[in-house]
This record gives C-alpha cells, structure tokens and sequence, in this order.
C-alpha cells in the first residue's frame, strides 16, 4: 500500500464514522502502476481488442494517458463484453471482460475503497479480502460446530447476486463513507457500462456488476456488510437467547443456532431481509437443517464451499464433525478432468504432462484437507485412468503398458494427492 492508502486505513480505523472526500485525487500514474502490476496479464481482451501485451508494448505512455484522462474528469468507461464460460453441468456461467483500461483504474479505486472499508468489514465475511481464505472460513465453520455446541444450520445462496446487486442502493451504502462525488459518479461508469453480448447486440445494465470486474469482488462485499453482516449481527443476535454464527465467503453463507425456534425464525425472516436489497434467495440451495452431534449420518449434512459436512464418529465411537469432497463437486471435477484430458491427449507430452500436474496439485491445494483423503485419491485414480486410455488411442497399436505408464509418471513428477494439515487462523464465535 501506499503512504496515501495507509493513512486512509488508519482514518477510517480511528473515525468510524468519517466520510472521506479528495480520494479521486489518488488515481496518479504512482497508483496506476502499482495497479497494473497487480492485474492479471493472461485474461482475454475487452472490447477494444488490446491485450498486456500490446498494452506493455507502451506502457510509460499508455499510464500517463490515463492519469492524464483521470486528472481532467474525462475518462469514460468502456462497455464490457460478456462472454460464456461452460459448466460441468452443461449450463453456462457469465463473465465480463473490461479493457485494460478499465481494469487498471478499478484495481486503483478497489484498493482505495478496501483501505476503508477493510477497517468495517466484520471478522466473519472471509470472500475476497486480504489475508482471508476459503480454507480459513472451512476450519473456522468446522471447529466452532465440533466445539461451541450448535445444533441447526441454516445453508442459504443468493440468487444470481452479482447480476441484481441494486445500484441505488450500493451507490447510498458507498455513501457512508465516501463523500468525493467525482469517485462515485466514476464507479457508477462502471456499474451502468455497456454489455457487448456474445450474439452481437449491446445492453445497458440497470442492475448488478459483471462478474469478472477487478472492482466487482469489494463491491459485493460492500453489498453484503450492510445488507446481510451487519443486520445478523446488530438487530438478530442482540434478541437471541443461544449462540448465533454467520460464515460468508462473497455471497455464499452459512448461519449456525443453538435453538430450533431462532433458527426457525431466521429462516423465515432472511428473505424477506434480502428483498429489501432486490436480492432473491436460491430455494434449492436454501434450507433449515438439523445438525447435531447427536443425529449423526450424512443425511443430516450441508454443503458449503465445495465441502459437504456431515457429524460421525471417530475410532474411539466418538462423535466428531467430518468434511469431504461434496457429491456435487466431486462429480463436476471428475467431468472436467476427463473432458480435459480427452481433448488434449493428442499434444505432446512435455506440454501435456505438466499441465495435467498443475491440475492435479490445483485440486490437492484446495481439497487436500484432513478427512479428505479418499474424495482426492478417487479424482487421482480418474485423472490416471482416462490419461492410460487416451495416450493409448494416440496411435493404431497400444502406446503404454501399466509399468511404462507408470515410468512417465515418475518422469515428470506425477504423485498421488497427499491431504495436508495447514495451520491457518480460527476465528472463535
């Protein structure tokens, strides 16, 4: 950070209720660099066709435009071409692709804008934020549920949240603590950007933020701090008897009671909360559970961040929460992979190997958490099985037998998926 973002953090730690003005004035060449750094340079182009390599090419040139453009107040937003990325299960997910221009100012004001807010945000949001992870949000879920005595789940999702974020209402919440009018009409270029869809035909948005927006992460949690974190916990918590927990990672939650009668009522009331904000919960992936030590068995088990959770027992017969793979994502990786490896059987091996590696380590570095073991070990057992398959329909005879399949995959590194024990942070609730 710099000195400039390190003084507004520790403003906005010591004046809580502050409302910063002159913030515009640090979109300069200085932070503009430091943004295009931070930015991710293999993304595909926007609109305008420019990629970072074709930026980099001038980029001494290319930032003093910008600052320039941002120093006068005539730089415009550029629309957002959407394009379609495929899911294991047929469907399609959109995502928005914004210039390299664009990208590089929204990481400039998505760093002012967390130097503030990261001062607000609740210890129990973990999407998208400094020194937070999925992992930590995973452990923190699994402890306090083994040890604090909570006995009902409530599992929510948000319906397409990031396509029907209200800009009214984001625009009033950045509000609170922003009062340099320049900087919000600014974000609110980007919110109400043009979107260049795959069909050829162009939409401008009156809700929600394209996914794939450098800025787009903050503003959902922005969002969410005031719609959702802090109504649980200043106006539900404080009228409860038994203890209460709320674990967020974006726009995925999970909400913990003691008591059947206030996690009723919290199950009832919660949609009702959201439509004030326009936001819809999913009814497939909401639902009120009952999860207790005492009712063991995966029928009675959530999901949360690609883990299923569940109450066993362990060696000693005692009851102990367990987490694995869920059954959803454990097939959709297993559908991935497979598809992966048939349409790239065919490169050469020392392009091939190395990929199918990074993969591999990809899933361990994610899943490869204690009581995890099996679900991995069956994904690398997949991922060799349809590897033997395929490099043997390379050629009209047989490529490999197992002995020499297995010499390749000595070759190159190839290991089964080990689960790791990682020391990460526990927040307590």
């Amino acid at each position: 950070m710099t000195t400039e973002l390190n003084a507004i953090a520790f403003k906005a730690q010591t004046h809580p209720r502050h409302r910063f003005q002159n913030l515009y004035g640090l979109l300069n060449s200085e932070l503009l660099i430091q943004s295009w750094r931070q930015i991710n340079k293999r993304s595909a182009p926007g609109v305008d066709g420019v990629t970072a390599a074709n930026f980099k090419q001038g980029l001494s040139n290319n930032i003093n435009r910008l600052s320039r453009a941002l120093k006068h107040k005539c730089y415009r937003a550029n629309g957002v071409k959407r394009v379609l990325i495929p899911k294991a299960n047929g469907k399609t997910r959109p995502l928005g692709l914004p210039t390299l221009d664009d990208k590089i100012v929204q990481q400039s004001v998505s760093q002012i804008l967390e130097s503030i807010w990261e001062q607000d945000f609740l210890r129990n949001s973990y999407g998208y934020r400094p020194n937070k992870s999925a992992h930590q949000a995973i452990k923190s879920l699994q402890l306090n549920l083994q040890y604090k005595g909570y006995g009902y789940v409530v599992e929510a999702d948000i319906k397409g949240f990031f396509d029907h974020m209200d800009h009214d209402w984001l625009m009033d919440m950045l509000s609170h603590r922003i009062e340099d009018k320049a900087l919000l009409r600014l974000i609110g270029q980007w919110l109400k950007a043009r979107i260049q869809h795959p069909e050829g035909h162009s939409t401008k948005p009156d809700s929600g933020t394209p996914q794939g927006g450098v800025i787009s992460p903050v503003l959902a949690n922005i969002y969410l701090h005031y719609a959702l974190d802090l109504w649980f916990e200043k106006r539900v918590k404080p009228k409860l008897q038994g203890r209460a927990m709320l674990i967020r990672y974006a726009d995925d939650f999970v909400v913990s009671f003691q008591y059947k009668q206030e996690a009723e009522a919290f199950y009832e009331e919660l949609p009702k909360r959201l439509k004030r904000f326009n936001l819809d919960v999913a009814p497939e992936k909401t639902r009120l559970e009952r999860f207790s030590r005492f009712h063991p068995g995966r029928e009675h088990s959530f999901h949360f961040l690609g883990f299923e959770f569940y109450w066993g027992v362990d060696r000693k017969g005692e009851p102990r929460l367990r987490r694995q793979t869920s059954p959803k994502k454990h097939k959709s990786l297993l559908s991935e992979l497979g598809i992966w490896i048939k349409l790239k059987h065919t490169e050469r091996l020392r392009d091939l190997m190395p990929q199918l590696k990074r993969k591999l380590a990809g899933v361990r570095n994610y899943f490869g958490l204690p009581d995890n073991s099996r679900s991995i070990s069956r994904i690398y057992d997949f991922a060799l099985e349809r590897l033997y398959k395929w490099l043997n329909r390379r050629s009209q005879r047989r490529s490999y037998n197992w002995r020499g399949f297995k010499d390749l995959l000595r070759y190159f590194g190839i290991q089964p998926l080990r689960v790791t024990n990682r020391n990460v942070a526990v927040d307590w609730y």
